[in-house]
């Protein structure tokens, strides 16, 4: 990387993408996506809990929170910091290519040598490594939605982001399940997908010319940090949503076997959470899908979010006022399809609010810690709800208040209709 003269008066039309992109590099997006979400939730929800119970059964909560705990501040810091230097980065490679193959790289040697860990500190020190690799590599990944897709195609791209979300976690978790994987065998099979999976789309994308590169400067990076949110209201709006989306779909998810055991008492909780899951999952899929499709078609946004933070919401006070294993299954499906329509149209209201077309990896950078973050702080946000006399009960309530938090903010954008 080296700093390069900025371009005075840039085509505006080249940094308008009108083309549309073809269904091979749809494809190739859509699998890298793949290897992304697998590789970096199947650690979450499954092969770190069983390293740490199998390290310091005594400890595992404590030290699963300080592991989640670091990794969110990593992305906090990596995803608009690492987005600042993909907008300045040049190489014959690309830009965009460089940070996609480069973090998935790094990403796919960390976690394989988590799973070689013997210590707590160990395994904090290389996911927190894997969650910088990860950084990058979805800062390359969500900065070509604004510079290649149309917007009359980013509805379903962005499906393309978070439909494989669901299919990652299914196929990863089955995968380690039905052939009783160990966890070092887990963990290295899941870094040489990642970088399987992004080989195509890396091999297929090239940028667009035009693309006017701003010059590398350490005032620059460190405004990456920042979006004034008085100047650009629209982002703020949108930024505010994304978390509070985010959040309330960790917050409604996080616990469900807990609550499945300790609340409703279920003789068998695992097999009821994997019905829960299944649920969950169909449901987000199909609406990933149908809501990005309906959004490209129509150009229509609004009402699409603002039904889906509401279906997220009813979800949860299903479980306020009615809680059983039957009424979870219901919430299941409509925090599902609430979440998955919120992920895909909300991504294409990202691209079309974003500050400076020039910047757009460092601001979808900064939007990202609203996807990220959440999910990092939710767990310790959950153990203290329900470790206070309210419950499972004010759990479920506060992720209703935080869905309905994400629809207030979606009216008051005034850019989408």
């Amino acid at each position: 990387m080296m700093p390069h003269p900025p371009i005075t008066a840039p085509d505006p039309g080249a940094l308008i993408p009108e083309a549309p992109v073809s269904r091979r590099w749809i494809a190739a997006f859509t699998l890298a996506w793949f290897g992304y979400w697998m590789a970096s939730l199947v650690p979450l929800q499954l092969l770190l809990p069983s390293q740490f119970q199998a390290l310091n059964p005594g400890d595992k909560v404590r030290d699963l929170a300080i592991t989640n705990g670091v990794a969110g501040v990593v992305a906090l810091v990596t995803l608009p910091v690492f987005g600042a230097l993909c907008d300045r980065t040049i190489s014959r490679f690309g830009r965009r290519r460089l940070w996609i193959a480069g973090g998935a790289f790094v990403g796919a040697l960390a976690v394989a040598l988590v799973g070689e860990q013997t210590s707590t500190g160990g395994v904090v020190l290389w996911w927190a490594v894997a969650t910088a690799g990860a950084s990058a590599m979805m800062g390359g990944l969500t900065a070509v939605i604004a510079d290649r897709v149309p917007e009359r195609q980013r509805g379903i791209l962005s499906s393309a982001i978070y439909g494989p979300q669901a299919l990652g976690v299914v196929i990863g978790i089955a995968a380690v399940t039905l052939f009783a994987l160990q966890l070092r065998t887990a963990y290295q099979l899941l870094g040489i997908a990642l970088v399987l999976c992004a080989i195509p789309f890396v091999w297929i994308h090239r940028e667009r010319r035009g693309m006017r590169t701003p010059p590398l400067t350490l005032s620059a990076i460190a405004s990456g940090l920042w979006v004034n949110p008085r100047r650009h209201p629209e982002f703020a709006w949108a930024f505010g949503s994304r978390t509070l989306v985010n959040l309330a779909n960790s917050l409604g998810t996080c616990y469900m076997l807990f609550f499945l055991t300790d609340g409703l008492q279920l003789d068998s909780p695992e097999d009821a959470l994997l019905i829960v899951t299944l649920v969950y999952l169909a449901a987000a899929l199909a609406f990933t899908y149908l809501a990005g499709l309906y959004s490209d078609r129509t150009g229509r946004q609004r009402g699409v979010l603002i039904i889906a933070g509401l279906a997220q919401a009813l979800a949860a006070a299903l479980l306020v006022f009615a809680p059983s294993f039957v009424m979870a299954i219901i919430a299941a499906a409509f925090i599902g399809g609430g979440f998955g329509a919120s992920m895909s149209v909300g991504q294409a209201v990202v691209t079309r609010v974003l500050p400076d077309a020039e910047n757009r990896a460092k601001d979808l950078g900064i939007m990202n810690i609203g996807l990220v973050v959440p999910t990092t702080i939710a767990p310790l946000i959950a153990a203290i709800l329900i470790t206070t006399s309210g419950g499972y009960t004010l759990l479920f309530a506060a992720t209703a208040v935080f869905a309905l938090g994400g629809v207030w903010m979606i009216t008051r954008l005034k850019s989408i209709r």
